[in-house]
Order: structure tokens, then C-alpha cells, then sequence
């Protein structure tokens, strides 16, 4: 793969992570025949907050896709897709505190301390500004191997995203079940690869 099918790779890729937000866009403004129903506010939250954990999913999804292809390069588009996922997630907690609670800072903290599923997706996206800081080349570079256990956090981060979805939702639970259960698949691919890793080296 050359540098430059890379490069445009990755303006693709960029214009499909957009997608979304193109959607829920048309959305919000009824463009195009979209809607987002009774309860528009909600929506967003709910649609934000799902795409971000997709996007948390196909981040982790490179790497173990690495190992079964053999195709280094699809580590160049790791880091693109993780800032999607932050960037959606962060959206969907900004619509939660700006149209839902008008951002009254008493509200949000009580509703942090006192519904248990607030408090564990206001924790992963505590968790996910360290690594959306620190994910330059230059960064990179400066902290060295504590670069790459700090990132290791992602693992805890899709942990909570699935859990925080699983609390949400109370009744229809098969979704965010699909969601566990495919992230238990994604952690279970790195146990083996390290598994493997430990044995080839022994």
C-alpha cells in the first residue's frame, strides 16, 4: 500500500465517519424527509451516543483485523476512528447538558452522583480526554512506553460504554447485549494474540 492510496484512504474514511452526522443533521432540520420523532432531543442523545460506541468498537476492531489480514497499513487508520468515537461521544453528552439540561451545572452533577448509569458514561468520557490529548505523533514520542499503557484505557472505556448503554435502555436489552457481546469478542482476540505472542517468544 503506497502513501499516497493511504492518503486517500483516509479522506474516504473521513467523509464515511461524517456520515452520521450528516444524517442526524438532515434530522434535526426535517432536510430531505428525516425526522427524528416525538422526542428530537432524545434521539440525538440516544443516536450520538450508540454511533460513538460503534465507532469505539471498529477502533478496536483494527488491530485484531491486523493480525487475520496481515495488513499493517490498516493501523494508519486506528487513530481517525478513535477521535470519531470521541467525538461522538462527546456530542452526545454536550446534547445531554445543552438541550436536555440547558447546561445547569446542579442538575448534571446530581444526575452524575445519583443515576448510576450517568455516572458510568460520564466516567469513560472523563477517561477518553487523556487519550483523544495525547493521540499525536509527538505525543507519541514524548511518552514513551507510558504512551501505550495509557491508550490500554480504551479497553475500561468500551467496558463502561457497553455498561452505561446496557443501564440506559432498562427494558430492551438486545441491544446493547450485541454490543457486549461483540466487544467480548474483540478483548477475547487480544487475550489469544498475547496468548500466542508469549508462546512463540517462550
Amino acid at each position: 500500500m503506497t502513501a499516497r492510496s493511504i492518503r486517500w484512504l483516509k479522506a474516504l474514511l473521513f467523509l464515511l465517519c461524517l456520515v452520521p452526522l450528516g444524517q442526524l443533521l438532515l434530522e434535526t432540520f426535517g432536510l430531505a424527509g428525516f425526522s427524528l420523532g416525538a422526542n428530537p432531543v432524545e434521539e440525538l442523545i440516544h443516536s450520538f451516543g450508540k454511533w460513538g460506541l460503534k465507532f469505539m468498537l471498529i477502533t478496536l476492531a483494527v488491530t485484531p483485523l491486523r493480525r487475520l489480514t496481515g495488513k499493517g497499513w490498516l493501523l494508519r487508520f486506528r487513530r481517525m476512528l478513535g477521535l470519531f468515537a470521541f467525538f461522538y461521544i462527546l456530542m452526545h453528552f454536550l446534547i445531554y447538558a445543552g438541550l436536555d439540561q440547558r447546561f445547569d451545572l446542579a442538575v448534571i452533577l446530581e444526575d452524575i452522583v445519583e443515576r448510576p448509569y450517568i455516572t458510568v458514561g460520564f466516567t469513560a468520557l472523563l477517561l477518553l480526554f487523556p487519550l483523544a490529548l495525547t493521540s499525536t505523533n509527538a505525543m507519541m514520542r514524548r511518552l514513551g512506553r507510558r504512551w501505550q499503557k495509557l491508550h490500554r484505557l480504551v479497553y475500561v472505556i468500551a467496558i463502561l460504554g457497553v455498561w452505561h448503554f446496557y443501564w440506559q435502555v432498562k427494558l430492551d436489552t438486545l441491544e446493547p447485549l450485541i454490543y457486549a457481546l461483540i466487544l467480548a469478542v474483540l478483548l477475547g482476540t487480544r487475550l489469544v494474540g498475547k496468548k500466542h505472542g508469549r508462546t512463540a517468544h517462550a
